[in-house]
């Protein structure tokens, strides 16, 4: 079937708004599905978008059929934690709601890789030796692969396929929108393919085409240079929705628990409660400890407490001592340090505390010197002064030993002395001695720890009659009776383990059976053994202790649940807590659990029991004031906004919650906003809930700011007014009192996360997260959920183990599934989602993981995850907007803004060469080849040139006779084989071969192009280089040693290029004697003297045309501003082969006849000192070296300074230590540089930097005179916009940039818009241009890109000065005129390079210089070694290498994310982990990414990992 004209031309404009970014690819989709619709064949008259649903529906039935299934017959693993099957529907039901979309999987290095060949390109090598090799791999590539040979490459044409089948997100599968869909990956194709920065077509690889599918964005307007607007960026702040739910009930009224009924004999105190017990029924068990066989070990009755507990209280007062003094007086703080196995000992000596009047604070034990949390705990043990630890003989033998065989000193912990409480020390009292029994007092019974959400651990302090009252209204709300008996599975030595398990207790002569956590893991059911075996009436478990023996009830028949009164569930505040009860119920029912039995309730450490649902003896009518058990489905829409809105259980997103039954006796109760004042909630508004009553905790020991907050909170109506003259304790449960005065709770302060505003609870992304086929892949159910500040918003992650056999596929999919649950379910996205080995996640004391620490761990970069998936673009939605154009201002208007701000044109220049009146003799000579033949006869032996060796000796050396007479017989053999003109291309190793056959060259008329000889060890990356410079150059000859010439014409070199086309190759080593007939002179000084070939960082290969007048103008230039005499000795340490490097090296002291002492930084490799020990050994004034050397004297010898000074190294000597650069000074380089070697003399002020490019290799130089470099501080944001403002040295988003240098003699620059190409005002951003008598002529070729640069060497400004004719550098940057003066006295201008245009990212509509952003990405982990970004499409790349192990790699991903979105309010597309050395670097010390950029889309740089950003 063919379209109608009409569609087609309408299809086709829809394509080109596409590609022109004037329409989203939502938009586009959405129209072309409209135009297409009457085309489409439909199903049996069935309307396309209802076939759409009823698939939904199809796929969601299934779904709920197959949890049903799951249902009847119990699972038999653990995973399944707290599964509801009300909420795994939900999900199911969220998932089939989505379309599948296609995620790119992050990859990861599979150890081998097999390559193809033709993908076989390593990235060019990164040590000096490679400059510009692998820059131009491209070009070098073309040769082998051109892919695009009618389909023959497989490789390509499966990645077409990809594309093809990536980019169609149908949803009829119909022939016709197949066709078009091929079209339109075609036309993505294209668009990749215009993309992609070079000639040779990539394999990209599909994962990044998959993720611009799912990124396709319209295209920002183009940016624009100059901007008169003067905003800050500001960050979106989110606006509330006007239809978010708002609370509409009418004010709650306080809510009042019954009275504390009044007891007879009820005992004064809990001592006097252990004292009457312990004399009057001491064969009573009060409790049986078992061991990991469920047997029971040992029973503790009432008389053998009592009496233990009197030994160790008279022990602990009067046995202890230091220097004479009792070592514990009545009122300290004792630490318990018991294990969870032995309850006993636990509770002999918590009552012989409480005996002796000391406090204890219970904390868990330290098992390594690493525990998560322990420093916070020895924290706590500090600050409340606590001297001894009680512990068991056995434990004591298990604690980690220092080689003193005491117990070590665990980090962050005070010294302490361990005392054994079932050891040989424990003495009997004498007869008369008896503990004192007191009244229960206002003073401190024990302390016991809480850890915040922050991680810090907190003591909280219980009186002695908050004990009491609390034991009393537990005994009245669960009708507890003399002589019970209980089972206790929680942690004894806290919350509600301790306040059932060990202190009501004793209240009531009970007798507890207690069940380590160790044996539960072991046998799940063995709780309910014992209930069973014991015939108990009371049983205290969490939610996972009813789920754990769920899964293994299958096993057990005879049991029965029948003697159970109450079964009280500690956890029945959490999200999960409804369904394990309810499951719990449906499988026990039938052995004898009756429904009213099951009572949650809900705590907190701070105050104690808030509310539990109480008993109902036998079945008494309801009326009878115990309300039947309430259940609310509340939408979590409403919730995240505070709102309570119920719902219909068929939605969503719901939550389902039970009470907590009714108010504790004596309390009174309130729901408070969670933040800002204590206002009283209304009705159906979530809050925090407060409890006013004698029973809850006093204080946070030691931190009165947060005991004021926390537990003397003062609610007030909205009017103001003080709902009570009572302090109300805040108990960080959120929540709302529903009907029947039944208490609700939603959540807990510690897990909410508030994201955009609105509330999240942890919990509830954690059951959500499970519901998504939880038995199929997370490790035991453990998930950790908690939200991180990044860019002024909180941002949730979720961290999960991983069954030890999922495989990449399985974790890939779980996670793109728990992305889309929880984005449905909560509508909120997920910042991060990382997985984790099994076992892997820090554990809190009884095995639930230790969530601060998980926190603590990832932002530190140290959780070593295994998978990882981050989602910024969907999660961070206030960014600042992109920016826009600005209308254009007019190059007059601007001029005059100028005046009128008074602002001076930035324009600047160097000393005027006419002026400088010197003895220069070499002035005097046109040419610099007539330099060397006048000083060959006038000064024949000064020696010129030195070259060093590794070791530092002189390898070779030359004075002006032998240079002249080495040039003149490469001269001879040249003149009879070339003609005059001819290009030759010299290959040479650095030394003074080179500089030799340069002047034969000149000798003979032919024009030299020095060229950096091939690498052998890596011939495929470097010899490319080498072979497009010389075809590039139009070389006739080239120039080389013996061995180079073996190696042009080797094997190996056969394989990277076509070694038949080299043009003739000369080789100098054993030239014959003979002079030239006669030397060749040039008609005219505006001859071209040499070509000077470099490859930008862009990966551009650039040569420039230098004349014989400005070579001799550069070596006059530097001449003057170094004060270079005959007599003047300068160290070099660059490469010769282009720039100034070059000229140094080569030109400057033939012209000023000073002696050069030449090191060549490949020799530094070997022996790091060499370059500095020759300075020193040479008393060398003037030094000039390049980043890389800089670096490798840093990092190499940093910690060798003392070594070198005990060699007389002595840097004294230096004035000027110059780095050759053609970017921004690196300031953080050369000041540790600076810092290193000031030891060894080196002055702070001698270092300083040069700027020079391709347009005039020599712009700045330091020079000797003058004043010293300054530095500036710049905003980065508003450098972003193109603009300078300078701030405060320190002040947030400062950017130090220092002067590069002073103008050299005869230079004038000016700073100029981009755009208008008109001069601006001092301290403005603009492009640096340049005009002097030593600028290049003009560009050889710039290999790829000639007609963009016709104007770079002759270029004119707009208005003002209309006349010279200036050079364009390329580089941004601004000039400043300064307080100091100059050498002339007049004030002194500073030229601050900001970075090269081409390298700029321009994002969000505006610009960012990539070394900014590796800057920040650099600091954020100890093991990022170096760091390169670049774009791809409208996508940030950012690339880190890894120095350290591989399971570091995917903790850098979240770091890298954060750091980038916090400092320059980017959002990184790409990371990529490689190992040191991937990234490529020039022998300049740049980075060259370009080169890296095409090797990431060619898949060449083996990463260890590379996680695509959603």
């Amino acid at each position: 079937m063919t379209l109608p004209a009409e569609v087609r031309e309408k299809l086709a404009e829809l394509e080109l708004e596409l590609s022109e970014g004037d329409i989203t690819q939502k938009g586009y989709e959405k129209k072309r599905g409209k135009l297409l619709a009457p085309y489409i064949p439909q199903i049996q008259g069935v309307d396309p978008s209802l076939q759409i649903d009823n698939r939904i529906q199809a796929s969601s039935q299934v779904a709920l059929q197959g949890s049903k299934s799951n249902k009847s017959r119990a699972a038999n693993t653990r995973d399944e934690r707290f599964r509801s099957d009300l909420h795994t529907e939900a999900v199911q039901a969220a998932l089939a709601k989505y379309k599948e979309r296609k995620m790119p999987m992050p990859s990861k290095r599979r150890s081998v890789l097999v390559q193809s060949s033709v993908e076989a390109c390593t990235p060019p090598d990164t040590s000096s030796a490679s400059e510009d090799e692998g820059s131009l791999r491209r070009q070098g590539r073309l040769t082998t692969s051109t892919p695009y040979q009618g389909h023959s490459h497989p490789a390509v044409e499966h990645w077409f396929n990809r594309v093809i089948q990536g980019s169609s997100v149908t949803t009829t599968n119909t022939t016709a929108h197949a066709a078009l869909n091929v079209n339109a990956a075609a036309t993505a194709l294209a668009d990749l393919m215009a993309h992609t920065h070079c000639c040779s077509v990539y394999r990209v690889s599909n994962k990044i085409q998959q993720l611009l599918n799912t990124l396709k964005r319209p295209k920002r307007p183009p940016l624009r240079e100059f901007f008169v607007d003067d905003f800050e960026e500001l960050l979106d702040v989110q606006q509330p929705d006007p239809n978010q739910p708002k609370p509409e009930g009418q004010q709650m009224c306080p809510l009042e628990g019954e009275p504390l009924g009044v007891v007879t004999n009820w005992p004064p105190s809990l001592p006097a409660a252990l004292q009457r017990w312990g004399t009057t029924q001491p064969k009573s068990p009060c409790l049986t400890a078992l061991d990991n066989a469920g047997k029971p070990v040992y029973t503790l009755t009432y008389g053998k407490l009592w009496t233990r507990s009197q030994k160790l209280a008279y022990t602990l007062l009067n046995k202890l001592s230091s220097r004479n003094e009792p070592l514990l007086v009545p009122g300290d703080r004792v630490a318990l340090v018991f294990p969870n196995n032995d309850p006993v000992m636990f509770m002999v000596a918590f009552y012989g505390c409480l005996l002796a009047e000391l406090v204890p604070v219970p904390i868990e034990v330290p098992l390594t010197r690493k525990d998560a949390g322990s420093q916070q705990i020895g924290f706590l043990l500090g600050s409340c002064g606590v001297t001894l630890a009680l512990t068991t003989d056995a434990c004591q033998k298990g604690l980690p030993k220092a080689q003193t065989g005491e117990v070590a000193t665990f980090k962050g912990w005070p010294r302490l002395l361990w005392f054994v409480t079932d050891g040989k020390h424990v003495v009997k009292p004498p007869k008369d001695w008896h503990p004192p029994i007191r009244e229960a007092s206002n003073d401190i019974a024990y302390i016991e720890y809480k850890t915040s959400k922050e991680g810090s651990t907190m003591g909280i302090t219980v009186s002695h009659s908050a004990m009491l009252a609390h034991c009393h209204a537990l005994t009245q709300a669960c009708g507890y009776t003399e002589g019970e008996t209980i089972t206790n599975v929680l942690d004894f030595k806290r919350e509600a383990g301790l306040w059932h398990g060990v202190l009501t207790s004793v209240m009531n002569r009970m007798h507890v059976i207690s069940i380590p956590y160790s044996l539960m893991k072991v046998n799940p059911l063995s709780w309910i053994m014992k209930v069973h075996t014991y015939k108990a009436r009371v049983a205290v478990v969490k939610s996972r202790d009813m789920h754990w023996s769920l899964l293994a009830q299958r096993d057990q028949r005879d049991i029965s649940l029948s003697s159970l009164r109450m079964l009280i569930v500690a956890d029945g505040a959490n999200p999960w807590s409804i369904s394990s009860c309810d499951a719990f119920l449906n499988v026990f029912q039938s052995r004898g659990l009756r429904p009213e039995v099951i009572c949650p309730c809900a705590s907190s450490s701070e105050a104690m029991t808030v509310a539990i649902r109480r008993w109902r003896k036998g079945d008494l009518p309801p009326e009878m004031g115990v309300p039947p058990p309430g259940k609310a489905v509340l939408s979590m829409g409403g919730l995240s906004h505070g709102v309570i809105r119920v719902d219909t259980e068929e939605k969503l997103s719901v939550l389902t919650v039970q009470d907590v039954g009714q108010v504790m006796p004596g309390a009174l109760v309130c729901v408070v906003r969670a933040e800002g004042i204590p206002y009283l909630c209304q009705t159906d508004e979530v809050g925090e809930i407060c409890v006013s009553s004698g029973s809850t905790g006093v204080a946070y020991y030691g931190l009165p700011g947060m005991t004021k907050n926390i537990f003397e909170t003062v609610p007030v109506t909205p009017s103001g007014i003080p709902i009570s003259d009572r302090p109300f304790t805040r108990t960080s449960l959120l929540g709302f009192v529903g009907p029947d005065s039944l208490v609700f709770v939603v959540g807990k302060m510690d897990g909410l996360m508030v994201v955009s505003g609105r509330r999240h609870n942890a919990d509830d992304v954690v059951a959500t997260a499970l519901a998504v086929e939880p038995m199929k892949f997370v490790y035991r159910g453990r998930i950790a959920v908690f939200s991180v500040s990044v860019l002024h918003d909180e941002r949730i992650v979720v961290v999960a183990e991983q069954r030890p056999d999922a495989s990449e596929e399985d974790s890939f999919q779980w996670m793109s599934r728990v992305l889309q649950a929880i984005d449905s379910i909560h509508q909120v996205g997920v910042y991060c989602l990382a997985l984790v080995p099994a076992n892997t996640l820090p554990k809190a004391p009884l095995g639930g993981i230790h969530i601060s620490e998980t926190k603590q761990r990832f932002l530190e970069g140290a959780l070593h995850p295994c998978n990882v998936l981050m989602c910024p673009h969907t999660c961070v939605t206030n960014l600042p907007k992109p920016r826009q154009k600005q209308p254009e201002v007019g190059p007059a208007s601007m001029i005059v803004g100028n005046l009128v701000a008074g602002k001076r044109i930035a324009q600047a220049c160097g000393r005027d060469l006419g002026q400088l009146e010197d003895n220069d003799q070499a002035r005097k000579f046109l040419y610099i080849q007539d330099v060397l033949q006048w000083r060959a006869q006038a000064t024949p032996d000064h020696p010129l040139f030195l070259v060093l060796n590794a070791k530092g000796t002189v390898s070779s050396s030359a004075s002006c006779l032998q240079l002249h007479k080495r040039a003149e017989r490469v001269a001879a053999a040249l003149m009879g084989r070339l003609n005059t003109g001819d290009h030759v291309a010299l290959v040479y190793p650095p030394g003074i071969d080179l500089i030799a056959t340069f002047y034969g060259c000149l000798y003979a008329g032919c024009v030299p192009v020095t060229v950096r000889p091939p690498h052998p060890q890596n011939l495929a990356t470097t010899l490319p280089t080498v072979k497009m410079i010389v075809e590039v150059s139009k070389s006739v000859c080239i120039l080389t040693t013996q061995a180079i010439t073996k190696l042009l014409k080797s094997k190996e070199a056969a394989a990277a290029v076509d070694i038949k086309s080299w043009p003739t190759v000369l080789d100098t080593d054993d030239l014959p004697r003979k002079k030239s007939p006669q030397m060749y002179k040039p008609p005219t000084p505006e001859m071209l003297a040499y070509l000077d070939f470099s490859v930008s960082t862009t990966g551009i290969l650039a040569g420039v045309k230098m004349s014989h007048a400005a070579t001799s103008a550069l070596c006059r230039s530097i001449k003057l501003q170094c004060e270079l005499y005959p007599s003047r000795q300068i160290a070099i340490c660059l490469d010769p082969y282009c720039g100034l490097g070059f000229a140094l090296w080569c030109l400057c002291s033939v012209y000023s006849g000073h002696q050069s002492i030449l090191v060549p930084p490949l020799e530094l490799e070997s022996n790091a000192s060499l370059w500095l020990a020759a300075v020193s050994q040479y008393k060398v004034r003037v030094t000039f070296c390049s980043y890389s050397v800089m670096e490798m004297c840093t990092k190499g010898l940093g910690s060798q300074t003392e070594a070198l000074r005990l060699r007389n190294v002595n840097l004294s000597c230096v004035r000027t230590c110059m780095v050759v650069a053609e970017e921004r000074p690196r300031i953080a380089l050369t000041q540790s540089f600076s810092k290193i070697f000031k030891d060894l003399g080196l002055s702070p002020r001698a270092v300083s930097t040069t700027f020079g490019c391709r347009v005039n290799v020599a712009i700045c130089l330091q020079g000797t005179a003058g004043p010293d470099p300054t530095t500036v501080y710049v905003d980065m944001r508003a450098l972003r916009h193109d603009r300078v403002r300078l701030v405060e040295r320190g002040s947030p988003h400062s950017l130090p940039l220092m002067e590069s240098g002073k103008i050299l003699p005869g230079v004038k620059v000016i700073i100029a818009n981009t755009e208008t190409k008109g001069p601006l005002g001092d301290s403005h951003l603009g492009e640096i241009w340049v005009s002097s008598p030593h600028n290049a002529t003009g560009y050889y070729t710039v290999y790829g890109e000639e007609a963009l640069h016709a104007d770079h060497f002759n270029t004119k400004l707009s208005f003002g000065d209309t006349q010279t004719v200036w050079a364009r550098t390329g580089y941004l940057g601004f000039l400043r005129r300064t307080e100091l003066t100059d050498a002339s006295g007049e004030r002194h201008d500073a030229l601050y390079v900001v970075g090269s245009l081409d390298e700029t990212l321009e994002l969000r509509g505006m610009r960012y210089h990539p070394i900014d952003i590796e800057t920040s990405v650099i600091r954020s982990h100890k093991s990022i070694a170096e760091c390169a970004v670049f774009t791809w499409t409208n996508l940030l790349v950012v690339v880190v290498e890894l120095e350290g192990s591989e399971q570091e790699a995917l903790d850098l991903v979240a770091l890298v994310t954060n750091v980038v979105l916090e400092e320059h309010y980017l959002i990184v597309g790409v990371v990529v982990v490689v190992d040191p050395g991937v990234i490529p670097i020039n022998s300049r010390g740049e980075k060259q990414r370009m080169h890296l950029r095409d090797g990431f889309l060619a898949d060449q740089l083996d990463p260890i990992y590379v996680a695509y950003n959603m």
